[in-house]
């Protein structure tokens, strides 16, 4: 039996059979490398690719969710709608802006933003809602964008481990009023470097992006409004993306063809598994539930079985920005205490996932 480790994610894996020297030595050779003409045309890919109009693509992920909020004339002391299940991304941002993180509870199946809970919350009238959709999983998004917009709200979509997730049709990114995605390398669509994009079909909104991503520049060197940065997609990273994007269909229905595998092979185990693995989810984190973590933990480890938390502390109780919310947080942080992510990406083989649904399965035969 092969006892070789079974990563979490392989780039190796992803990117094998890829020819990036050619794109990389045409950028080279063009002697252009920032907000070129691989920029330009990834931006128009990416934009058709999701559906919306504007694509403005920028350094990260992280950069793009707050630009997006300056965007949205979102200011210091605003609050801010967000989940704290997500990794603190999100908070980044709103603390970057100086505005308040106003924390809603989770839907305890989907783990993504509960509607109800956000319904509560509208009455604080806050100045935006980012609805992340965690793990790959398309959030109630429908729900959430009647909610805010009978409420007068802006909603950003936070599709940073979403790529190519859809319903009746519609891609992540396209159902709010703007949406922003990471490209760092463990992504769906992951460049080799770190990189990100906002994107939104408000040509206004874009307009006020893009130059909020170079400096707040209304012409070179005059710097109109506040609140811009550098923060660019250079040329290279641009010209991978390109390469890969036509090929994130494809990978993500391998990563759902292992996610069916597991949750066929978990049905009847004493763990909570993915809410879904249709077209709404796109495998980005195959994510489960267990009572005692730590031992599921070591028992895969055990058999050579790479696992992680996503995440284990949630953002009101980091210690840098810990605060009582004053909203109910139960889901939240019982869910905290209970995710784990197993392999799941494409290049992962057949045995190998038999491999883990082996481990899994004698775990919990164990146990009883």
């Amino acid at each position: 039996m092969n006892n070789d480790l079974i990563p979490l994610f392989s780039a190796a894996k992803v990117n094998a059979g890829l020819d990036f020297l050619t794109p990389i030595e045409a950028v080279l050779n063009s002697h252009w490398y920032i907000l070129g003409s691989e920029v330009k045309k990834f931006e128009e890919e990416f934009a058709t690719f999701v559906g919306v109009n504007e694509c403005i693509s920028v350094a990260n992920g992280s950069d793009a969710l707050e630009l997006a909020l300056r965007g949205l004339g979102v200011q210091s002391k605003d609050r801010v709608v967000a989940v704290a299940n997500a990794g603190f991304y999100g908070s980044t941002a709103i603390h970057a802006v100086g505005a308040i993180p106003l924390y809603v509870d989770i839907d305890p199946v989907s783990l993504t933003i509960c509607t109800k809970a956000l319904a509560q919350a509208i009455g604080t009238k806050p100045a935006a809602i980012i609805v992340t959709h965690l793990y790959g999983q398309l959030a109630n998004i429908e729900e959430i964008v009647n909610i805010a917009s009978a409420a007068g709200i802006p909603v950003l979509e936070d599709c940073a481990q979403s790529h190519g997730a859809s319903r009746n049709g519609k891609q992540a990114g396209s159902f709010g009023t703007i949406a922003c995605f990471s490209f760092y390398p463990t992504k769906n669509l992951g460049a080799l470097g770190d990189g990100g994009a906002v994107v939104t079909s408000d040509s206004l909104l874009a307009t006020k992006i893009r130059q909020l991503r170079q400096y707040g520049w209304s012409q070179k060197y005059q710097v109109a409004i506040p609140g811009g940065r550098n923060s660019r997609l250079d040329e290279m990273q641009a010209a991978i993306l390109r390469i890969k994007l036509p090929h994130l269909h494809k990978w993500n229905a391998e990563r759902r063809s292992i996610a069916k595998r597991y949750n066929e092979a978990f049905a009847g185990l004493d763990l909570q598994l993915p809410s879904s693995v249709g077209e709404d989810y796109v495998g980005h984190l195959y994510v489960v539930r267990v009572k005692d973590r730590a031992g599921f933990i070591a028992a895969l480890k055990e058999k050579m079985i790479s696992t992680d938390v996503h995440y284990p502390i949630a953002d009101h109780h980091q210690p840098a920005y810990a605060v009582d919310s004053p909203l109910s947080l139960k889901e939240t942080e019982l869910a905290c205490e209970t995710v784990v992510s197993l392999p799941c990406f494409p290049g992962l083989t057949d045995d190998e996932v038999s491999r883990v649904i082996e481990a899994v399965t004698t775990y919990f035969s164990k146990e009883k």
